[in-house]
């Protein structure tokens, strides 16, 4: 039997299906597609278990490479990523269209009426690291980093934004083995309308991710005027430029190291706010539709979509 989904798909007679996410409308539905990639972490990093388990592997590497094979065309968010898809599947480098992350709507809806609404459970001064409960978010070297550096400033607090998932309860644990429960606070899932305003009163973010190729919380906290420091992975050097302090997210040393900068040097933070504001303006939402339009232009192009599609299908069965 036909999906009907599909069939619907196939009526409309699009001359191009975007699809933003992961999706097998990609390769489903026998129209042109224009798919999205957004990592290859379960071959760059396949140690962690949300993405290295056979299940997912499998799961993961069905739906690329048949996006790859079927798709007109594919987006990813770097060139790093680029590179990633190209090595990983077989697809030609001018299928692959760079598209960069932008930092989600409701944050842009947030900084042009802000909420001020104040809640009594942040600290005066903390920082922030807004992520799901993954292993792969490496709250355990950011926990050591604070309980390096709590001596030495009693009064640094870490304030934690995110849904419980398989690493939860190990984060829990360690922050009391650490003994370091007063000075991080769990605020657990926290709706999308309260995300700016945790930006715009921390002293930093930070984000010890050891997931690329790049992320979107540093924009996000870009847009909202709170200085960034990230990990040295992947595509996200380039993605930050000058505007966050780099770290390597297997050390420590290295993330106390630039908690310390943040936390004591206000000529640093408001320096950082600065280049980080400017690179917001530079790709944001204006830039973000062009590009995108620039795109899809190139899919439609001179030749029909539809006729593009059914060249690299062949082309496809042939090799």
């Amino acid at each position: 039997s036909v999906d009907p989904n599909v069939s619907a798909l196939v009526r409309a007679r699009c001359d191009l299906w975007l699809c933003p996410s992961n999706e097998s409308w990609a390769f489903k539905a026998p129209i042109p597609a224009l798919g999205t990639i957004h990592d290859l972490m379960h071959i760059y990093e396949p140690h962690f278990p949300e993405v290295g388990s056979p299940a997912e592997i499998r799961e993961r590497e069905f739906h690329f490479k048949e996006t790859c094979r079927w798709a007109l065309g594919v987006t990813v968010d770097s060139d790093v990523g680029r590179r990633q898809l190209c090595d990983a599947y077989d697809i030609s480098p001018n299928q692959v269209y760079v598209l960069p992350y932008i930092a989600p709507k409701y944050i842009y809806d947030s900084a042009r009426t802000p909420n001020r609404q104040k809640r009594n459970d942040l600290p005066a001064k903390y920082l922030f690291y807004p992520a799901t409960f993954w292993v792969h978010k490496n709250h355990a070297n950011l926990f050591a980093a604070i309980d390096k550096l709590r001596h030495e400033y009693p009064d640094i607090r870490l304030v934690l934004a995110g849904s419980r998932q398989n690493g939860y309860d190990a984060a829990v644990e360690h922050v009391n083995k650490l003994g370091i429960k007063d000075h991080v606070v769990f605020l657990g899932y926290v709706p999308d309308e309260g995300m700016y305003e945790l930006y715009r009163r921390a002293r930093a973010l930070v984000m010890p991710s050891f997931f690329g190729p790049t992320n979107i919380p540093q924009l996000e906290a870009f847009v909202a005027g709170c200085p960034v420091a990230v990990s040295r992975v992947y595509g996200v050097p380039d993605q930050v430029g000058d505007a966050a302090l780099l770290f390597d997210p297997n050390s420590v040393d290295e993330i106390a190291d630039a908690i310390r900068r943040l936390w004591t040097d206000d000529t640093l933070c408001a320096s950082l706010v600065e280049k980080g504001k400017r690179k917001a303006r530079d790709w944001g939402p204006e830039q973000f539709s062009e590009r995108l339009q620039e795109i899809v232009e190139s899919l439609v192009g001179a030749t029909s979509t539809r006729e593009k599609s059914r060249e690299l299908a062949g082309m496809r069965e042939v090799s």
